[in-house]
């Protein structure tokens, strides 16, 4: 018998594509922001973290309120408000070049609304989706938001190129369309029924609560690995390596972006054993960042920095999946638990890194020390955020780590 659901499903995979625009488009633009308004690098890192910090407050709040919502509708009224975003993002910059800040604030505010209810509703719906696969599923459904970024870099690099920066307020507008498109779409589908139930905590005893919260801790950590070189890979190419921006962004943001949905679509094809990958995503993306801090080579850096993509790929689906393996039916509200989780880690850690490169690129040892190695303060501020980033998957390997531990002696205890 067909899937009734099967054009809902591939549906939901155009919405997370079309989604990618509202992530990967302002990362490209923070240089020109910087040289058209003057804004620095601590305010573009507070953009990322209104962004990530926006989403968080609607994680939390379907976490607790989620069964006062008609899910339904609400769905189906993501992508115009990604729109909408796009849209004032784009506008008041144009029209009030001096509130170009202040626009930005609010675009950001607005689509972020969109992209944390993409997060709470989009990976529960797929997951409600009968299917033979489900993991296979959930990998593709994050592998095609990787390639969504890959097309809005392509696309916007083109562009520059033909038109310049300073006329990046189209390309927005033009972005914004395509989540138009995902609502009519959504309009035209059935949609599966979904639960609404609480994070459950479990029996007194059980341990599901203290688990959920490990969970919460992975995907925090795991997020903030993935969204610190997310956000600040295309400035760091650009200002700590010194290649033009157009080949900076093919060659790194692009590259990054394929790299992350290669390892997704590599998982829902061959994968197993999510746990042990998760460990392995934890570790190389560490010695990524302790490498990228150290090498001074152009090529090796770039390369460090691609590679990160691919490290972190199954770092945020991956504990999605591992919860679903080790919790059954957990509900709307646990992935939006989880969704609060990763929010916060990618709201946290590029604004720290964003803060550590003004303060340590304005520090008179910078100069001091850019003089001896031959780089400028703004190099030695970024390098020195990219030892920063270290510290997150680190800290990844240790809860992993306790995980695995969890999880062993829960067996043992069956057995």
């Amino acid at each position: 018998m067909k899937n009734p659901y099967l054009r809902t499903k591939y549906t939901c995979y155009y919405t997370d594509l079309a989604m990618a625009s509202a992530f990967s488009l302002p990362p490209l633009l923070f240089v020109t922001f910087r040289e058209m308004y003057g804004i620095s690098y601590t305010l573009l890192g507070t953009l990322v973290s209104v962004n990530f910090c926006t989403q968080l407050v609607i994680d939390l709040i379907f976490s607790f309120f989620g069964k006062h919502f008609p899910l339904k509708k609400t769905i189906r009224a993501m992508p115009l408000l990604t729109a909408a975003g796009l849209i004032v993002y784009a506008v008041v910059p144009l029209l009030f070049p001096q509130q170009a800040y202040a626009g930005l604030l609010i675009g950001t505010v607005i689509f972020s609304m969109a992209a944390g209810l993409c997060e709470v509703l989009l990976s529960p719906l797929v997951a409600a989706i009968p299917s033979d696969n489900p993991k296979r599923d959930m990998s593709t459904l994050h592998s095609l938001y990787a390639y969504g970024v890959v097309g809005v870099i392509l696309i916007s690099t083109l562009y520059f190129a033909l038109f310049g920066r300073e006329n990046w307020v189209w390309l927005t507008l033009f972005l914004a369309a395509l989540p138009i498109l995902s609502f009519l779409m959504l309009c035209l589908c059935p949609l599966p029924p979904m639960e609404i139930a609480p994070a459950e905590r479990g029996k007194k005893g059980s341990g599901r609560g203290r688990t959920l919260s490990l969970f919460a801790l992975c995907i925090l950590l795991g997020g903030a690995a993935e969204n610190t070189m997310t956000n600040w890979i295309s400035s760091y190419i650009e200002g700590a390596l010194g290649m033009p921006k157009m080949w900076g962004d093919i060659a790194g943001m692009a590259l990054f972006a394929v790299l992350i949905g290669l390892g997704r679509t590599m998982y829902a094809r061959y994968g197993s054993r999510i746990i042990r990958v998760l460990l392995f995503g934890m570790i190389g993306s560490a010695v990524c960042y302790l490498m990228i801090a150290a090498v001074s080579n152009v090529v090796i850096s770039l390369l460090l920095c691609v590679t990160v993509g691919l490290t972190t790929s199954m770092l945020w689906p991956g504990t999605l999946i591992l919860m679903e393996e080790k919790m059954p039916s957990p509900g709307v509200a646990a992935y939006a638990l989880m969704a609060a989780g990763g929010d916060l880690g990618s709201s946290i850690a590029p604004q720290m890194v964003g803060a550590v490169v003004d303060l340590v690129s304005e520090a008179p040892f910078a100069a001091a020390l850019g003089e001896r190695l031959s780089m400028s303060p703004e190099q030695v501020g970024m390098k020195t955020g990219m030892l920063l980033a270290a510290v997150f998957p680190l800290a990844g390997v240790i809860v992993v780590a306790m995980l695995i531990r969890r999880f062993r002696g829960q067996k043992e205890a069956e057995m």
